[in-house]
């Protein structure tokens, strides 16, 4: 790897752990590239709260490996914790802004926490980095449309569409007697016709 996930100083790797052996209370064996190793292994074979434990480990011990967050950031999103995906994401777009997966990684734990003004804007940055990128656009195209839907572009949510609040009560709703959208005719005028005529 060429941003220091391999291990080295610091990383308290070395000779004398055997595989299988665990060197202290609750660590793993192994050195740092094991452990990330391992751990995008696990998340390919569709274990990322196992693999989000060993690739936790790895950036606590490499925190400056953008690999290791990287791969850390995508079994915390597959593992359901998406804030956390969020930070590692954002912190691997920090450091190497011209990465489009990081930035793709940024704006889909966005969307995700509802935040969908950050997600645009790095959905966007990446699609304009990798235009190809299918699933980069079909991202982006769904976090504009959720945004242009509450902007109200697509007119008001009706009741039980999602995202639909009630009206607080005492106020009047669609479809509600007097209140904007009411589906009550105007008033029978038959009568008064035919007295004015």
């Amino acid at each position: 790897m060429d941003d220091g996930a391999g291990g080295g100083a610091g990383t308290g790797s070395g000779g004398g752990g055997l595989p299988g052996q665990q060197r202290r209370s609750g660590e793993p064996a192994g050195d740092v590239y094991e452990w990330f190793r391992r751990g995008v292994k696990l998340l390919a074979q569709g274990n990322p709260a196992a693999a989000e434990q060993l690739l936790a480990r790895a950036a606590a011990a490499e925190p400056a490996s953008r690999s290791i967050r990287e791969a850390l950031a995508r079994a915390q999103f597959d593992a359901g914790a998406y804030a956390a995906a969020l930070e590692n994401f954002r912190a691997v777009a920090l450091a190497d802004p011209s990465d489009d997966y990081a930035q793709f990684g940024w704006g889909v734990a966005a969307a995700r926490l509802g935040d969908f003004e950050t997600s645009a804007e790095h959905l966007a940055l990446a699609v304009a980095m990798r235009p190809e990128m299918d699933h980069y656009r079909a991202a982006l195209r769904q976090t504009r449309a959720t945004l242009a839907a509450r902007a109200g572009a697509f007119g008001p949510l009706l009741p039980g569409a999602p995202g639909y609040l009630e009206p607080p009560a005492g106020e009047a709703g669609p479809g509600t007697a007097g209140g904007p959208g009411t589906t009550a005719g105007p008033e029978p005028t038959g009568d008064r016709d035919r007295q004015d005529g």
